[in-house]
């Protein structure tokens, strides 16, 4: 795998945002693992987070777009630093945009968006944090849409957990791509991170041994992607 991907994963791992063990998520299942995009928190953190999506939505949608669109809450940092990471990295100034829970009603910035206004001719990169179930996009495309003429290029998320999606068929990310009609892309999948973590330390300790491996092949034996 690429040099970036691989530091990510370990960049997850030292930051306290993936974490290995027994976990409940929202959807109700039962995990060997969680990822927990809010533990990015220091100013170095949020740095190297922006630099990790902006090189991989690099690689994956090139230079080509206007707008970085973060949903609220979470996707909000991570579109600021992402903009602040292309501008340092390639050179390229895009903007970001988020979207408010609660409209604003008042003031210069009133309205439903964060930061830039979206406008006519417009491509867009849309980003979030883990995509496990695809419910967030049933809100934010038809915003996005909604508010200009504008074209989705695609969607980045950090982490493809590559489980089965509402259709019981196909990944949540399989299941965006189909439903809107845009490109949806991971800086990694999980499959990358177990042949990256299983039996290496990192941060002082074996973080996937035999043990952790098995209940990860059993979890996604039933809730993963044939």
């Amino acid at each position: 795998m690429e040099a970036y991907k691989a530091e990510f994963i370990d960049f997850m791992v030292e930051s306290n945002v993936l974490k290995f063990g027994e976990f409940t998520l929202k959807s109700g299942r039962k995990s060997p693992f969680f990822m927990n995009a809010g533990a990015y928190v220091t100013g170095s953190q949020l740095k190297k987070l922006g630099e990790y999506y902006a090189k991989a939505i690099h690689d994956k949608y090139g230079d080509d777009f206007d707008v970085l669109f973060g949903p609220a809450y979470k996707g909000i940092p991570i579109s600021v630093v992402t903009a602040i990471a292309y501008s340092e990295l390639y050179g390229k100034e895009v903007r970001y945009c988020s979207d408010r829970k609660e409209e604003k009603d008042h003031g210069a910035d009133k309205g439903s968006f964060l930061g830039s206004k979206l406008q006519d001719g417009d491509r867009v990169v849309m980003i979030e944090d883990v995509t496990t179930s695809g419910k967030s996009m049933e809100e934010t495309v038809p915003k996005v849409r909604g508010a200009a003429n504008v074209e989705i290029v695609g969607l980045m998320v950090s982490l493809n957990r590559m489980e089965v999606g509402k259709g019981g068929v196909k990944s949540a990310l399989e299941e965006v791509k189909d439903t809107y009609g845009f490109e949806t892309n991971a800086i990694v999948t999980m499959e990358e991170v177990v042949e990256h973590l299983h039996n290496k330390e990192c941060n002082g300790k074996i973080v996937i041994n035999d043990e952790i491996k098995e209940a990860i092949d059993a979890y996604y034996e039933q809730y993963g992607v044939k």
